[in-house]
């Protein structure tokens, strides 16, 4: 029996990819400067690099579901962009399953092919954006190897006693780190050590708009495929594991607290969004009964292997 798929809402898809590249752009070229040092053409074109490569690596993860879905016969919406005035011009896209997915192999294809689209984009545009950026030493040593990291609830928690104390009982007050240093990963560490080697101590690599574009993909990426709820990663631990995917959730959760208490404190959000909004449950597969096929199996590995090349603790630090 064919299915009915619900129409679709082109002029306000089409009106929230148009804002996000307004916003990516706007957002970069703003607070950025437009990852460049020079006039405002400079500016201008380092902005529109940023806003293209976010946004073709955006496009393609969500197209990968969605063709992904529709191959299976699951009615899906067109992308949902989420334009942001502040941190990186957009808060990711989204596309909703308005259909049940029948099995457990049609729920990995559609939640791999996102991310694996994704990486496609992100992971090319990775190795040119350190191609193009360079190594500049820096007028002061960062801190960013200091533990506490800088970016932590600890070290957070230490900054406000010491300011207190100051306020209070007139000792020094801390100094606040001023400069954003992006965080690694074992792709962006690879991709750093293959063209540019060694950085000497007190350098640091000073990121094209290419490189931080596809680093927020990454980052896109890595968050995606968390095994939460109905996240990709969520939609792969429950094709495999069914409803015991639910305790791998929380311990997630668990997980996020504790990366943000030693690591970074941008996890606290993470565990707010997963245990308030996310959830760690997901709807089960229409015939579950029919078991995973060895080569879904693979893939999910596949996309394992990815989660850990993709992972940052500490995604942002201060120096």
């Amino acid at each position: 029996m064919a299915s009915t798929a619900a129409p679709q809402n082109t002029p306000l898809h089409v009106g929230l990819f148009l804002a996000t590249c307004v916003s990516t752009f706007g957002v970069f070229f703003t607070l950025f400067g437009g990852g460049v040092l020079g006039g405002v053409a400079d500016r201008v074109w380092g902005s529109a690099m940023y806003a293209g490569v976010v946004m073709l690596i955006l496009l393609s993860h969500e197209l990968g579901h969605y063709f992904m879905a529709r191959a299976h016969g699951v009615d899906a919406s067109l992308p949902y962009f989420i334009p942001f005035p502040l941190g990186f011009g957009t808060m990711g896209a989204v596309i909703r399953l308005r259909g049940r997915v029948p099995t457990r192999d049609a729920l990995v294809d559609i939640g791999a092919a996102g991310p694996l689209a994704g990486l496609l984009i992100a992971v090319p545009m990775l190795f040119a954006g350190v191609w193009l950026s360079h190594v500049e030493t820096l007028p002061m040593a960062t801190v960013a190897g200091d533990f506490p990291p800088t970016f932590s609830l600890l070290h957070f928690a230490s900054m406000l006693w010491l300011w207190i104390k100051g306020l209070a009982f007139g000792t020094p007050m801390p100094d606040w780190p001023q400069m954003q240093i992006f965080g690694d990963n074992l792709l962006t560490w690879f991709a750093v050590k293959l063209i540019h080697g060694d950085i000497p101590a007190g350098s640091e690599v000073m990121a094209h708009p290419v490189f931080i574009a596809a680093w927020f993909g990454l980052v896109v990426t890595m968050l995606n495929l968390l095994p939460v709820g109905q996240l990709d990663g969520g939609h792969l631990t429950h094709a495999w594991y069914g409803e015991k995917a639910e305790a791998i959730g929380r311990r997630v959760a668990v997980g996020a607290l504790i990366m943000a208490l030693f690591f970074s404190a941008s996890w606290l959000l993470w565990f707010i969004l997963i245990t308030r909004v996310i959830g760690v449950g997901h709807p089960p597969v229409v015939e579950p009964e029919k078991p995973l096929s060895r080569g879904r199996k693979v893939v999910v590995v596949i996309t394992w292997v990815m989660t850990g090349l993709t992972f940052m603790p500490m995604p942002l630090s201060l120096g």
